[in-house]
């Protein structure tokens, strides 16, 4: 599910205590995005696509199917960039290949897989992009 990005207003409680309760240990809110490595150099932080659990003719694909898929992806959104991808004009002179928020297609091997909570993130270096795509649905995936 995704977050709305509208805020909700907060409530506020008067800075009293209540008797009978213990005071609670305040905890920091965390994005999401901080908890993600922030790549280095020209690496590029990548989140394969992840198949819908259900076919176009209604089959329900289990949980194993679904991670075979994950792994053997092609595609991915990215979601970080190192501060160096990319500046090299001499290796790149008409600019970047991606940028954040673009689906891309690159090696079925490439890059290092790190796991996250709820699936796998991958690590790769600029140069094994090896093409952007606008829907990654529009690809067939096979294990």
């Amino acid at each position: 599910m995704e977050q709305s990005s509208i805020s909700k207003p907060k409530i506020h409680l008067p800075n009293k205590e209540l008797v009978g309760l213990e005071k609670s240990e305040k905890k920091e809110i965390t994005n999401e995005k901080d908890k993600l490595p922030q790549p280095t150099g020209w690496r590029l932080i990548v989140l394969p696509f992840k198949m819908d659990e259900k076919t176009k003719g209604g089959i329900i694909m289990n949980e194993s199917t679904l991670e075979k898929q994950q792994v053997a992806s092609q595609c991915g959104n990215v979601l970080a960039m190192g501060p160096q991808c990319y500046k090299d004009k001499e290796r790149y002179p008409e600019g970047p290949w991606c940028k954040v928020g673009d689906w891309v297609i690159f090696a079925r091997y490439a890059g290092s897989r790190i796991q996250i909570e709820g699936g796998e993130i991958r690590l790769l270096n600029e140069d094994e992009i090896l093409a952007t795509i606008k829907n990654p649905e529009d690809i067939l995936h096979k294990y």
